[in-house]
């Protein structure tokens, strides 16, 4: 006679909610994405009622007008917190998108003004912005220097060299082969709103279709146990800052694109910031390893309805810096409270 009893002949009685480990995992596995789904529907109330103000006090702020100008100028910083958050995503950061940006776009101005080479402006722009990407990354994942010091090195020194390329002064090409992506539409859609939704798109697939995705969530969640379990830790980090400095390649062809110009001080100045408040705002956490790319969308189209509606309100240039900042700080308080949060479920 076997001795092994069932719980019930043994005496025993099932745990009140207990479940088997396939469903307990379906369980942590539900929670968790409605944790996600929170993330970023907690900010859209916020979008909301920032329309619905800003409608309120200045008029004319659901013009369609206006609102083309909101998507504009909301999709370079897209475009940027779209890379962004495939590196804080690891637990990284890049402080240098705005200088990358900045000497990308010049080198696709002094590009276009090249007779016989002008459509290799966009190209140029992209490797670039790539190249400097791949400098950040390699210092990152394989010297392991940290992160925010060796971007915020290159945030000083790749804006020096954006000015060394363009011997401080603003470079011009009216007839830039690529104008029309920032100054035309496709049935009726700007361009630039284009390239960001594409961008988002593609994003939202490497990270939540591929195992690509599942890996750069497994390193920024716990970068030992990802390495342990077979994950080049170095290669993904490399590839996310690769990525960011891509993008800002693509930011600075939308942004040039707007300008017909690019110069090296004062082109992409303080869009770091705008690009780490809107990935925090939509849910990404500093800490890595949790965050979505639509929650990023959501996060940048915050931070382009701020600084639309302060303009029509007539907010001066000093406010409306003191404002921005105030955002970020509160969306790194969110964050923290976020993790707390996080901990207690």
């Amino acid at each position: 006679m076997s001795n092994s009893l069932k719980p019930q002949e043994a005496g025993t009685t099932p745990v009140k909610g207990a479940t088997n480990p396939v469903q307990r995992q379906a369980n942590i596995l539900r929670h968790e994405r409605m944790q996600a789904l929170m993330r970023t529907a907690g900010m859209l109330p916020i979008l909301i009622l920032l329309c619905i103000g800003f409608g309120i006090t200045t008029g004319n702020f659901f013009s369609l007008q206006n609102l083309s100008i909101v998507t504009q100028q909301a999709s370079i910083n897209v475009v940027l917190a779209a890379g962004m958050t495939f590196v804080i995503l690891t637990g990284g950061i890049d402080l240098s998108v705005g200088s990358v940006l900045s000497a990308a776009a010049v080198a696709a101005l002094l590009a276009s003004n090249i007779p016989g080479f002008g459509g290799l402006a966009v190209p140029v722009a992209l490797a670039v912005g790539a190249g400097f990407g791949l400098i950040n990354g390699a210092l990152i994942s394989l010297l392991r220097l940290p992160p925010f010091i060796v971007t915020l090195g290159s945030l000083t020194a790749v804006r020096g060299i954006a000015r060394l390329m363009g011997h401080d002064t603003t470079i011009f090409n009216p007839q830039l082969s690529f104008a029309f992506i920032g100054n035309e539409s496709l049935f009726g859609i700007p361009w630039l709103v284009i390239i960001a939704i594409a961008v988002v798109a593609i994003s939202w697939f490497i990270l939540r279709r591929t195992v690509l995705g599942l890996r750069i969530y497994s390193v920024g969640g716990n970068p030992e146990a990802a390495r342990l379990s077979g994950i080049r830790v170095w290669g993904i980090e490399m590839f996310v800052y690769v990525i960011s400095g891509l993008l800002a390649g693509l930011g600075a062809v939308m942004s040039a694109a707007r300008l017909y110009a690019a110069n090296g001080l004062q082109m992409g100045q303080s869009y770091e910031l705008d690009a780490i408040a809107a990935v925090i705002l939509g849910g990404t956490s500093f800490v890595g390893g949790v965050g979505s790319i639509i929650g990023t969308l959501v996060g940048a189209l915050i931070i382009a309805v701020l600084t639309n509606g302060l303009v029509l309100l007539g907010v001066s240039d000093v406010w409306q810096y003191i404002i921005k900042g105030l955002v970020i700080i509160g969306a790194v308080t969110l964050d923290r409270y976020r993790q707390r949060g996080s901990a207690r479920t």
